[in-house]
């Protein structure tokens, strides 16, 4: 079995199987983590809107273009539109801001950030009411939304367009009103949580996977008590530290973390493992010289859990489950 460098999108684009995770990276971690990132060989590095870090990474990535180290058509960057911009005359403006921030007049991918919008109030991008649930916008309409980030490719600001955390009926409905069909899903996937039918479902219809917390999200903990959420909400899993996992990893003299993320890139599944130490950094790209066997792959398949071992849900975001397109009631 061999792993491809790349993913090829329907458009004949392709993005890199491995990038650079930035979620919850702050300002002085990400000139690090670019730097180490670039340095090693990453070629995609993931960013949002909301992660609020988009002005860092584009510092960064200007140092390496003014140093003529490396040129921007090497590079893929992908970054996401806000559940705050979810009204389709905002899609432009956000991605603008986008832009503008990461010192790009392009990004190779855009995604919809998750399928549910919320209440636009400048400068708050998890607005709430005084009982803290967030402020929803009930009336979020996927088809107009898709004709409007189909605009930002006509005007040449997204190379590609894609979906985030969709379920498939939604993935659905978008890609039958679709001119210019989504290239990519980026979901939650991890040994625990290997998505086989989403994965299948996006397959059939020519749409690409990227999968996000491909370790299972050590920070995750970090970040509830970060935003006030209930932790006990979280399933108490470390695919990091699971025996068989270790087991494989001693097997091959690699890294629990190098085993997990090629247990996913061998289905042809991007991964964005987020680092800001330089040296995990690097070994997290040093997947390429080395292959699980069949047994190593079968052990590892027979880790998955189904949607019992998803992380990140509606218990993240206060109120965010009674939005009428909470993704995560269908099984997949």
């Amino acid at each position: 079995m061999k792993i491809d460098r790349y993913i090829k999108f329907w458009n004949g684009k392709q993005m890199p199987i491995i990038g650079l995770g930035t979620w919850q990276a702050s300002d002085e971690e990400i000139s690090v983590a670019v730097d180490a990132a670039l340095e090693a060989g990453y070629r995609h590095i993931d960013t949002a809107y909301v992660y609020e870090n988009e002005a860092a990474i584009g510092k960064a990535l200007k140092k390496w273009f003014d140093s003529g180290r490396i040129k921007r058509e090497e590079l893929f960057i992908v970054t996401k539109l806000p559940m705050t911009g979810f009204q389709p005359e905002k899609v432009e403006k956000y991605l603008n801001k986008s832009l503008a921030a990461l010192q790009l007049s392009y990004v190779d991918l855009y995604l919809i950030h998750f399928p549910c919008g919320l209440v636009d109030k400048e400068g708050n991008l998890f607005p709430v009411d005084e009982a803290g649930n967030l402020l929803i916008d009930p009336t979020t309409d996927h088809v107009a939304l898709w004709k409007a980030m189909e605009a930002q490719v006509d005007a040449g600001k997204a190379h590609s367009i894609g979906l985030s955390n969709f379920n498939a009926r939604q993935i659905e409905r978008v890609v039958k009103a679709a001119r210019i069909p989504p290239a990519n899903l980026q979901v939650e996937l991890h040994v625990y949580f290997q998505q086989r039918e989403l994965v299948d479902f996006c397959k059939a219809l020519d749409i690409t996977v990227c999968a996000y917390a491909p370790i299972g999200s050590p920070g995750l903990s970090q970040f509830m008590d970060k935003i006030g959420g209930d932790k006990s909400s979280l399933p108490s899993l470390s695919p990091l530290s699971d025996p068989v996992v270790k087991e494989i990893a001693q097997k091959h003299k690699k890294t629990t973390a190098q085993i997990l993320l090629q247990h996913i890139m061998l289905r042809g599944i991007a991964v964005i493992p987020k680092s800001a130490n330089p040296e995990r950094i690097k070994q997290n790209i040093e997947v390429f010289d080395f292959t699980l066997d069949e047994e190593d792959v079968k052990r590892l398949d027979s880790l998955d859990k189904g949607n019992k071992a998803r992380l990140f849900s509606g218990d993240m975001l206060k109120g965010i489950s009674k939005h009428p397109e909470y993704p995560y009631k269908d099984a997949y």
